[in-house]
């Protein structure tokens, strides 16, 4: 991946993200975990059943196990003698030859049986202490039974490697007796704010001064990632400064994120300090808000240089950095599902690069949040996620968008 820094010319986001995944390289250091211990956590291997779900047919219902060849032909209602009850959990004696069995849902077929009628359609009595079921609607073989194997089948391959493990997959995992998995190790991650305006909160804030937003909300992005934040500093405004905090980084972590600093004033430094200790690749895209991103390595270690403005490391981290981070933590599936929805304004003016609008769902339609200033992060706590509008593209109501949850991009 590389672009000519000389060249005024934008990325399109499309390009970059495809030139951050190519860079990616996927984590190989494992460890051996309880399920218990693995949420969010990426399978270093496939994971195959050694049994069969369920174990074996069972019933869907309450009621009564039957043979169907017993009632085949017979008009009216006849009474079946109940020979046995099969409580969930419990092993069923066969089913003895014109008779029903009082099953209940989960509990095992008996052999013999061939179907379940629920409780519903039947009509229970007792004659000097005989329990007997007479059946009003018959249903056909196999009727209210589970198969065995039905969910899945021994030496399928129930969670693949590569995925990242939702409560779900741990659940999956439980239900075919898989106790420890084999995952990926945490990725080691420093953050480094950029700015001699910061200030961290609980100090009181001088003129011309601000607290410090992104270091918090990089951290928290991390390690809802599951990434081990190793290194979390406030670096100064200078180039000498820039350097030693990127060369401290790149001996702890296994890949550096920076905000702030990779756009053009005299006190952005941290293009130059990249360039001074190995290579910058990624420069400038045609992103709003973000368009200074960068990505490059310090070190032999990957930096992404993130935006200084609130929103803009928002919006970054969640389309660029994060799948990024994803693919060298070993995970397949690495990009944000959207949906199209309708915008709910218009908007006359385009612009010549995607953006990303911040917007609330109001009867299934997109609507502005109070501020897109990249400056502004308040308005993303009210808003569901981000609407995509594609650069040189004018809105109006009513047009179909990409909408991407906050929920898919860990928010």
């Amino acid at each position: 991946m590389s672009c000519d820094l000389s060249k005024p010319s934008l990325m399109p986001v499309t390009e970059a993200l495809s030139a951050l995944l190519a860079q990616a390289k996927p984590a190989v250091a494992t460890e051996r975990l309880a399920i218990s211990d693995t949420l969010g956590r990426v399978l270093a291997e496939d994971q195959l059943s050694t049994v069969d779900v369920p174990p074996q047919d069972n019933s869907a219902m309450d009621g009564y196990a039957f043979n169907s060849a017993d009632l085949a032909g017979l008009e009216g209602v006849k009474p079946l003698k109940v020979s046995q009850r099969i409580p969930a959990g419990t092993a069923p004696k066969p089913l003895e030859i014109g008779t029903a069995a009082r099953i209940f849902t989960g509990s095992e077929i008996p052999q013999g049986a061939d179907a379940v009628v629920m409780q519903e359609n039947t009509v229970a009595t007792d004659v000097d202490g005989q329990s007997w079921v007479e059946i009003v609607e018959v249903p056909t073989a196999g009727s209210n039974i589970r198969q065995r194997g039905q969910d899945i089948r021994t030496g399928q391959v129930v969670i693949p490697k590569g995925t990242r493990l939702t409560a779900l997959h741990i659940g999956v995992l439980a239900s075919v007796g898989i106790a420890e998995v084999n995952v990926y190790k945490p990725l080691k991650v420093a953050v480094l704010a950029t700015g001699d305006e910061l200030v961290m909160p609980g100090n009181p804030l001088q003129p011309g001064q601000i607290y410090n937003s992104n270091l918090f909300t990089l951290r928290g992005l991390l390690q809802g990632l599951g990434c081990e934040v190793v290194v979390s500093a406030v670096v100064a405004d200078t180039l000498e400064g820039t350097k030693a905090a990127l060369k401290q980084a790149s001996e702890q972590a296994d890949c550096i994120i920076t905000s702030g600093g990779v756009s053009v004033g005299e006190e952005d430094h941290v293009k130059a300090a990249v360039e001074s200790q190995g290579e910058l690749k990624l420069w400038k895209l045609a992103l709003k808000p973000g368009k200074p991103m960068a990505f490059g390595y310090v070190n032999g270690k990957p930096l992404l240089g993130l935006p200084g403005n609130p929103s803009a490391v928002l919006v970054t981290f969640s389309i660029l950095a994060r799948p990024f981070l994803l693919r060298s933590m070993g995970a397949v599936s690495v990009l944000p599902l959207s949906l199209m929805v309708e915008a709910g304004f218009s908007r006359k003016r385009a612009i010549g690069r995607q953006e990303y609008l911040r917007v609330e769902l109001k009867n299934g339609r997109a609507v502005l949040g109070h501020s897109q200033s990249s400056g502004v992060l308040s308005s993303a706590v009210s808003a569901a996620g981000y609407l995509v509008v594609p650069a040189e593209t004018v809105v109006t109501e009513g047009d179909r968008l990409a909408f991407i949850p906050f929920s898919e991009v860990g928010l």
